[in-house]
């Protein structure tokens, strides 16, 4: 397999960016505290096991909205989530089980072997484990880790390409995406998930499986699962506006200083974190708290 290939941009000119920049000699000024909204944190616990609770309520939330965004493709898709209490353990959904149907208690916990460790009718996804499993392995700041088969993730990964600066909530992944050339087909040697985690690199939380699809992850199931969304949105916009430009309509870049702005300023792991919140209490109105059961 080949190595990763990190995100490029293009500089050219394009529109300010979305925060008031205040211009210097050596680039755009940072934002002062009194001009920026002031977000929620990311809930800090104490408590081990509340900690688990609230990760895993998350978690189950996520997969019901991935449900209503249709990413759900069979059995295809997996999300892990390093165990708060026991960090050697993680949860993962249940093999075959609808993503519209997940619920926490229905999540499985298993090692890094992929032995269940707590009793369950159901079994998990040999696959999504393999690669999982090396993610948490070589990566400790990942505690949450979500691959999906979305149709606009898949459609650009044929590619083996980045997405480029092209709209604003691209600059999520500039310089935090990678790709993974070459298909490896199903996953299923330890070997393969160690080549994945190695694409990702020491510090991408997004890469590009070619002609495969597309993953993300973070400290929080919030920060992967908004991550998650915000990457197959920037696929289908860059399906977009490559159908424009085939037909003969320029393309305009975000210009790299305002591309590494934004990045550093709006797209930081807690807010990406608080961009699915509202996903989450959406489906917690839909479903009148289903999923927590």
């Amino acid at each position: 397999m080949s190595s990763t290939t990190e995100t490029q941009t293009v500089p050219a000119p394009a529109s300010s960016s979305s925060l008031s920049l205040t211009a210097s000699a050596s680039g755009p000024a940072a934002p002062s505290e009194n001009n920026l909204p002031k977000v929620q944190k990311v809930p800090v616990f104490t408590d081990k096991l509340e900690e688990r609770a609230w990760a895993k309520a998350q978690m189950a939330a996520a997969f019901r909205v991935f449900a209503k965004l249709g990413y759900c493709d069979g059995v295809a898709g997996h999300m892990s989530l390093r165990d708060p209490v026991d960090p050697k353990l993680f949860w993962i959904n249940p093999y075959a089980k609808h993503f519209s149907c997940i619920s926490v208690s229905v999540l499985v916990l298993v090692d890094e072997e992929g032995s269940i460790q707590e009793p369950s009718k159901y079994t998990v996804n040999r696959a999504g484990f393999i690669i999982h499993s090396m993610l948490h392995q070589m990566r400790p700041d990942v505690n949450a880790a979500v691959h999906l088969h979305s149709p606009y993730g898949r459609a650009w990964s044929a590619f083996g390409c980045p997405i480029e600066m092209l709209v604003q909530d691209s600059c999520y992944f500039y310089n935090d995406l990678s790709v993974y050339e070459g298909f490896g087909g199903v996953v299923l040697a330890k070997e393969e998930g160690v080549r994945l985690a190695n694409a990702l690199g020491p510090t991408n939380k997004s890469l590009i499986l070619q002609n495969h699809g597309i993953l993300c992850c973070g400290a929080t199931v919030g920060e992967a699962a908004g991550l998650y969304i915000a990457l197959e949105r920037a696929c289908q916009m860059q399906l977009l506006v490559e159908a424009a430009a085939a037909n003969g309509v320029p393309k305009k870049y975000i210009p790299q200083a305002k591309a590494e702005y934004s990045k550093k300023y709006d797209y930081t792991p807690e807010n990406t974190y608080m961009s699915f919140q509202p996903e989450y209490e959406a489906i917690l109105a839909e479903t009148n708290g289903a999923f927590l059961k």
